[in-house]
């Protein structure tokens, strides 16, 4: 008699009311590059084979690299050679995001104009880079405070020409790790890591770098950025290379080739490079830029006297 009576009660509540609404829970939904504070965020310009940003994305990165070689070269067993000229550097680097934290990337390939002043002792030549790609991983990734790190692991494949110092070797490994952080306008990045040769010939090389910017309009993003160059393992110092100089350049080279090069030198002087420019966001998938760079450490003991670089980021 009760159950009747309260069901009888219930049922006539319900028709009283009218039909029940029901509320639907929301949707999970991903974040992605053009919803979170991370959409904002730019690519480092130095060191680029090597300095990456920690926030997987997939992009299409072109860069036109123009660089310099000192009039002279120390030479590691005393003394000097004429060098200057400069290298021309056309490449396209790829990277495709398989999740937000997790993206493939191709982070070296592209083609090689050498053009040395010293035509007596190297020669003008032009050739393919080497082809290094791997994945990259975001182990933090937060929005909300706009703070990412990543690790990369890439292998360089040695396929490039001879002619142009590529080529030689079974191959690096590069591991990298590298990290994000922004302020409204600003922005700092960071970048440190170790090329492991698959060669005892050859050698392993480290780096660290450094970026800021801040933008004062969406066409103005003035940056800085500083790069060291170190080695933990000379290489052998063994003929290498021989279509330039007969081979002898990892002989007598005073330093390693930092982001482009890996001659084997026997000799390990640091390599400290500085560079300011500009990136312009022309919408919200497209930016320009432009670096100058230039040496901080002594220019005669490296390959470099100053670079100019132009690339195209294009976010899709």
């Amino acid at each position: 008699m009760k159950t009747t009576t309260l069901l009888s009660l219930a049922l006539a509540g319900v028709a009283g009311a009218g039909s029940l609404d029901f509320v639907e829970a929301p949707a999970l939904t991903p974040l992605t590059g053009d919803a979170d504070a991370f959409s904002g965020l730019i690519r480092p310009m130095t060191n680029p084979t090597l300095f990456d940003l920690a926030v997987p994305r997939t992009q299409l990165h072109f860069i036109a690299m123009h660089h310099q070689f000192p009039n002279q070269l120390n030479l590691a067993g005393g003394g000097q050679i004429d060098f200057g000229g400069d290298l021309q550097l056309y490449a396209l680097q790829f990277e495709y995001a398989l999740t937000e934290r997790l993206s493939i990337v191709a982070m070296k390939d592209g083609y090689v104009d050498f053009n040395p002043d010293n035509t007596a002792v190297f020669s003008e030549e032009e050739g393919f880079a080497n082809i290094g790609g791997g994945l990259k991983y975001a182990f933090i990734y937060d929005p909300a405070n706009a703070f990412a790190a990543s690790v990369s692991a890439m292998f360089e494949f040695p396929w490039g020409s001879d002619e142009v110092f590529q080529g030689d070797g079974d191959g690096n490994i590069n591991l990298t790790l590298q990290t994000v952080k922004a302020w409204d306008a600003l922005q700092f990045a960071a970048g440190t890591g170790i090329q492991i040769p698959l060669d005892d010939d050859f050698s392993t090389q480290g780096f660290l770098s450094a970026h800021l910017s801040y933008e004062v309009n969406p066409w103005f993003i003035p940056l800085v950025e500083v790069n060291w160059f170190y080695v933990f393992d000379e290489g052998a110092g063994n003929a290498a290379f021989s279509s330039q100089a007969g081979g002898v350049v990892p002989v007598v080279a005073p330093s390693e080739g930092a982001d482009l090069l890996n001659w084997g030198a026997g000799s390990s002087e640091d390599y400290v490079t500085l560079g300011v420019g500009f990136r312009s966001k022309l919408n919200d998938n497209f930016s320009l830029g432009f670096c100058y760079e230039f040496a901080l450490s002594d220019e005669e003991d490296n390959i470099t006297k100053d670079r100019f670089t132009l690339d195209a980021v294009y976010k899709f």
